[in-house]
């Protein structure tokens, strides 16, 4: 049996991060992947400029753009009840948020978990992939049994990590219970090559007639591509030609530039799937502890579980760094952080799926309200601060149902 200071299940993003940080620490890590190839799940490629400050503080950022990382500077909010030029007069740079960030970052999810993995191993971890998990173990003797290769083999070590995503087997393991909202919509994403006509510093979303839409650069003419549309809508996409049909959609009066889109080509699969928030109340037990979104994720649709994960990540490096006793270490201030962190970031992204995603009368007749009182009143959709700065950049009062009506109905 071997012995490590520290176990990772998961070798994703969370997981390397955070062996790469800890190994770069002087500590041994055991890091597992069940993966051979990192595979496109059509989310986890753009970065707020609160995340990216994050990757920064861990020491990370200069992989991420060694392996083609790409900011965005100006973001455009499309409407059907704005004139194109309207809304692009109101663009919003994105250098502001985070210091000496010029951006969100954008890299495509594979090569963003390659580079880290790779990391992993160049700064000491034992990385390993191919492992198929048989048995996890916390407490007083954290371990797992795994196989690789056909051979079985066991390890044990001063903790556990569960970086093993949405349906981690750690989480399980250690009796975290997970709580988790009512589906709002239909989210779908799509890589896209051959849209060189589109600005790669703009990174854009709008909503017309019954669909809404995300557009996020990457550099090189590609673009990944999110579409929003209703819960009854299930098969919309679906079919051989759902990745056409698709990219079709995006053709839309009030955001012109789509047509870029439009006139794109797969470069991926078109996956769907239901946005949601999901939570842990502690995400820790003794001899272990949860990171990324085996801790619970945020909606999709405001596109921050990167920038949660790598909070994550510090949070928990800086802690396991700050004392050799982990016996001892507690991990309520984290769970403290994330708590609160993952109910501001909830209400934020409720708002802005009412606001972007839902498509009667009655929510074009909200959108045109929020966009013509933003105009004299910046409060009203200062919601998206949280989005760009992090939640810790707006005072309580923002997070609060008064502040959703003022927004919505006033």
């Amino acid at each position: 049996m071997q012995s490590y200071d520290l176990i990772i299940v998961g070798g994703g993003i969370g997981g390397s991060a955070l062996a790469t940080v800890m190994a770069r620490a002087g500590k041994s890590v055991l890091l597992l992947e069940q993966s051979l190839v990192y595979e496109d799940k059509v989310r986890g490629e753009w970065m707020a400029p609160w995340g990216v400050a994050e990757a920064k503080r861990l020491g990370l950022y200069d992989i991420l753009m060694a392996a083609g990382g790409h900011h965005v500077s100006r973001h455009v909010s499309y409407d059907e009840s704005l004139e194109p030029k309207a809304a692009e007069a109101f663009a919003i740079p994105l250098g502001a948020f985070a210091e000496g960030v010029p951006g969100p970052l954008c890299l495509r999810h594979p090569i963003h978990c390659q580079a880290l993995f790779d990391a992993a191993k160049a700064a000491g971890a034992e990385a390993l992939r191919g492992v198929n998990l048989l048995e996890v173990a916390a407490g007083d003797a954290p371990g797992v049994v795994y196989e690789i290769g056909g051979e079985r083999c066991e390890a044990n070590g001063r903790l556990l990590v569960g970086a093993d995503g949405r349906t981690s087997q750690v989480r399980e393991a250690i009796g975290v219970p997970l709580h988790q909202d009512k589906p709002h919509h239909w989210f779908a994403g799509l890589l896209v090559d051959g849209v060189e006509g589109w600005d790669p510093d703009l990174q854009a979303i709008g909503t017309e007639g019954d669909f809404g839409f995300l557009v996020f650069p990457q550099g090189g003419g590609r673009a990944r591509i999110y579409g929003g549309y209703a819960l009854d809508q299930a098969q919309r996409f679906r079919g051989s030609d759902g990745p056409r049909r698709f990219l079709d959609a995006f053709a839309m009066t009030s955001s012109p530039e789509n047509r870029h889109v439009v006139a794109g080509q797969p470069a991926g699969p078109l996956f769907s799937y239901f946005n949601n928030d999901s939570w842990t109340d502690e995400p820790f037990a003794k001899g272990a502890v949860l990171v990324g979104d085996a801790a619970g994720w945020n909606d999709p649709i405001i596109g921050l579980g990167l920038s949660i994960t790598y909070r994550d990540v510090r949070i928990v490096s800086d802690l396991l760094k700050s004392t050799d006793d982990w016996g001892a270490l507690s991990f309520a201030s984290y769970a403290e952080d994330r708590r609160e962190r993952m109910r501001c970031l909830r209400f934020v992204a409720s708002l802005q799926a009412t606001l972007d995603m839902e498509f009667d009368t009655a929510a074009r007749e909200r959108r045109k309200r929020v966009f013509e009182r933003s105009a004299t009143d910046p409060s009203v959709r200062a919601f998206a601060a949280a989005i760009m700065a992090g939640p810790e950049a707006l005072p309580p009062d923002f997070f609060t149902d008064a502040y959703r009506t003022r927004v919505l109905e006033g």
